[in-house]
């Protein structure tokens, strides 16, 4: 069993900063590669970003330059600092782990419940 809470959405002005938080708990071994996603209303869902163990990152285009991904493999913990907020970055931001092997050898992906991040004009 694996799960992965998010923390730290809620409301900003545009221009404003919010920082994530993706805490991973259960019964595995390490994790490789986690990742940031967002669904705005009425929208796909779409990745943010990802983030490997050894720190390598990748972005959307459209959130290159403002967002920040790290974390902290020993907490087993990610986040996600967001800067220079738009209304158009308002989604529900959900964490992601594409792979994880478990103490009882079963490879699972697994998603937070996401957090509601609203950015106002």
């Amino acid at each position: 069993h694996v799960q992965l809470v998010e923390s730290g959405g809620g409301l900003v002005q545009a221009g404003g900063s919010l920082r994530l938080s993706c805490a991973a708990s259960g019964s595995f071994f390490s994790i490789s590669v986690m990742g940031w996603y967002r669904q705005a209303p009425g929208k796909q869902r779409e990745l943010v970003g990802t983030i490997t163990r050894d720190g390598i990152t990748n972005y959307a285009d459209a959130v290159k330059g403002r967002f920040t991904i790290s974390r902290d493999n020993a907490k087993n913990t990610m986040f996600l600092q967001m800067n220079s907020l738009k209304p158009e970055d308002t989604a529900v931001y959900y964490c992601n782990v594409p792979a994880v092997l478990t103490t009882t050898f079963r490879n699972l992906e697994v998603w937070g419940q996401g957090t509601l991040v609203t950015v106002s004009s």
